[in-house]
């Protein structure tokens, strides 16, 4: 009876072998065409998101130039309105007019496309308030555009002229 009792433990399930090697330990071969393509197959999602979120930045960079020519233009509507609301509009007199053509001229010889308020204020030998008060007038000028333009990373109020545009 012992023999049998020995023989039914000694039966029961598959015996272990001992050179048994885990998967992971396993060595496979693969040519070269098979390796490519797992890597590749790896690599397509990634390559499929970034395509992705590549064309999402594109939009939002679209949309945020949208939303900052809104921005400009209800700022210069707010200007108008305030403007006319205040005092209406100021009044041009033969140095003002005088103060817009030298600037431009002064644009023009230097080639500069666009000049901040003090600096346009420096080529005129005016102060930077007078500057600030001929913008109004600036504006309605056909041959200006008043904008905003980040320099030394602050956001400022640049004069631009439409024929560099």
């Amino acid at each position: 009876m012992n023999e049998v009792a020995n023989a039914s433990i000694n039966t029961f399930g598959p015996s272990p072998k001992a050179d048994f090697e885990t998967p992971s330990d396993q060595l496979i071969t693969l040519t070269y065409g098979q390796l490519q393509g797992l890597i590749e197959a790896a690599i397509r999602p990634l390559q499929d998101e970034i395509a992705q979120l590549q064309e999402e930045l594109a939009s939002l960079e679209k949309v945020q130039d949208t939303l900052s020519d809104n921005q400009l233009i209800q700022l210069r509507l707010i200007n108008e309105l305030k403007e006319k609301a205040s005092h209406g509009s100021p009044a041009t007199t033969k140095k003002t007019i005088d103060h817009i053509d030298e600037l431009h001229r002064l644009m023009i010889e230097e080639k500069t496309q666009q000049v901040s308020v003090a600096k346009a204020a420096r080529l005129l030998g005016i102060s930077k308030e007078r500057m600030r008060q001929l913008k109004p007038l600036i504006l309605k000028d056909d041959r200006f555009e008043i904008g905003w333009a980040s320099v030394a990373g602050r956001k400022g109020a640049v004069i631009r002229i439409h024929k560099f545009l």
